[in-house]
C-alpha cells in the first residue's frame, strides 16, 4: 500500500455527502448518569462521493481512479467542499531555538479548542508570519511540517494561512455501477474515509 499524491476528481468531489466522525463509548449507569469516553484523538471524515457522479463521463472517471488505487489499497487526496482552507492559525510560540512547527486548524471560540492537524497542504498555497511580519520557510506537502529558515525569538506568535486537503481511501472494494441512460450512470455507494497518520 501506498499514499498517492493525487486528488480524487474535484467535480464529483463537491457533489459529495459527508463529514466528521468521531468514536464516542456512552455507558449509561444503573443510577442513569453517563460515562462517556472518546476513544479518538482526532475526528475521521468520512464521505459519500455518489452524489457527485452526474453523467457516464463522471462514472468512468470514478472508475478509473478506483482501478488505478486498487480499491481500499492505495490512500489518496479528497477536498472536503465545507473544510479546505483556513487563515491567521497560531501553530505555535517561538522559544528562540525551535524552528518546526506542524499546520493545525483550530475549531471553536476558546472553551475547549480542538486543533486538527493538518497533513496534506496545498502546494504554493501557505503562508506563515511570526509577529505579522511575512517569514521564509518551508512545508513538508506530505507531513504539514513548517520549518522556519530561523528560529522565532520567544513569545514570537507564528500563524500561518493554507488550503489543505484530506488523505483519505476507499472504504470498499467493490463499485456496484448502474447505468440508468444513455448518458447517465448511477454510483450508489462510494465510501471515501479518511486515513490518519498519512
Amino acid at each position: 500500500m501506498a499514499f498517492h499524491q493525487v486528488r480524487f476528481p474535484l467535480d464529483i468531489a463537491l457533489g459529495a455527502q459527508g463529514g466528521p466522525v468521531r468514536a464516542t463509548d456512552v455507558v449509561t449507569l444503573a443510577s442513569g448518569r453517563e460515562e462517556r469516553n472518546s476513544r479518538w484523538a482526532h475526528a475521521r471524515r468520512w464521505f459519500e462521493a455518489g452524489y457527485g457522479v452526474k453523467s457516464r463521463d463522471d462514472m468512468r472517471a470514478v472508475l478509473d481512479f478506483f482501478e488505478e488505487r486498487r480499491g481500499w489499497f492505495h490512500s489518496f487526496l479528497w477536498r472536503d467542499g465545507l473544510d479546505w482552507e483556513a487563515s491567521d492559525q497560531e501553530i505555535g510560540v517561538g522559544d528562540g531555538e525551535r524552528n518546526k512547527f506542524q499546520l493545525t486548524k483550530r475549531y471553536g471560540a476558546g472553551f475547549d479548542s480542538y486543533l486538527r492537524p493538518i497533513t496534506k497542504p496545498v502546494a504554493g498555497s501557505v503562508r506563515v508570519a511570526v509577529d505579522g511580519v511575512a517569514a521564509a520557510f518551508d512545508v513538508d506537502p506530505l507531513t504539514g511540517m513548517v520549518t522556519l529558515e530561523t528560529a522565532p525569538t520567544s513569545g514570537a506568535v507564528v500563524v500561518a494561512g493554507f488550503a489543505f486537503d484530506v488523505p483519505v481511501r476507499f472504504d470498499t472494494d467493490r463499485l456496484d455501477v448502474e447505468l440508468s441512460g444513455f448518458d447517465a450512470a448511477v454510483i450508489p455507494n462510494i465510501p471515501v474515509i479518511e486515513v490518519m497518520g498519512e
